[in-house]
């Protein structure tokens, strides 16, 4: 398993990121944990193996909307691992301390194999030419000089984003069925109280990093990504049927 980063500065991100603590905006319903519970969760954390959480070695702050419904808006936490050199995983949380919600998924793929893929599968991924160079993408805690060369790397990316549950809009719990979220790819589309709220949290500057970003070149985006900008909208709707489930 590759690293987005070398160790030691995954190290650093991960020990930066508990000193700029970002916190969940909901608490979910439900009675404390017992004393059972949590000793049951002890003994697991000491006895079970969690290989594919370790794999999620980097720490990425960005914001997403909703496929079709700008206002939808909402920041997300990826903790992030290389599968290979052309296929990243990350788990979306709203915040980054322990009583965050796990919000979602995203899938980032190279320029090469997104151009393999089929226009209707196109059509749900966005480009991260614009989150890169705005500075809303932001790896937090890590040296300027490794954050500039990851940011180079993930320009060129696309990504795939399902959100499962909605903390940013006030959902308690994770209600009605995932939603297809898009990346924002001008200026003037993400509301400013989200950047400058993050900004505040996190103990950084989206200007700054815009500026730092400036030599940075913007690949050519395919032009089947970021398909709301033609009108093409695609989102999942709940099916109803009758019937046995076993015909």
């Amino acid at each position: 398993m590759k690293t987005l980063l070398p160790a030691a500065l995954a190290v650093a991100l991960t020990l930066s990121a508990c000193e700029r603590q970002s916190s969940s905006k909901v608490d979910a319903p439900g009675a404390s944990e017992s004393a059972k519970t949590e000793a049951l969760e002890a003994g697991a954390d000491l006895l079970q193996k969690k290989a594919p959480l370790g794999a999620l070695n980097a720490y990425l702050d960005g914001f997403h909307f909703a496929n079709g419904d700008m206002s939808s808006q909402m920041e997300a936490h990826h903790f992030c691992g290389h599968l290979n050199e052309d296929v990243i995983q990350c788990v979306l949380f709203d915040g980054n301390t322990e009583a965050a919600k796990l919000v979602g998924v995203e899938y980032i793929i190279s320029a090469a194999l997104f151009a393999s893929l089929p226009t209707d599968e196109k059509h749900l991924w966005h480009s991260h030419v614009h989150e890169v160079k705005s500075g809303q993408l932001v790896a937090p805690g890590i040296p300027s000089a490794a954050e500039h060369e990851l940011m180079e790397q993930i320009a060129g990316t696309y990504g795939k984003t399902w959100h499962t549950w909605h903390t940013g809009e006030g959902d308690a719990l994770p209600m009605g069925i995932p939603t297809l979220m898009m990346g924002f790819t001008r200026d003037g589309q993400l509301d400013p109280g989200l950047a400058a709220g993050r900004d505040r949290r996190l103990k950084i500057s989206s200007d700054e990093r815009r500026a730092q970003r400036g030599d940075i070149i913007g690949p050519v985006i395919d032009t089947d990504a970021n398909a709301w900008e033609k009108g093409i909208v695609v989102q999942l709707q709940a099916a109803r049927t009758t019937g046995s489930a076993h015909q």
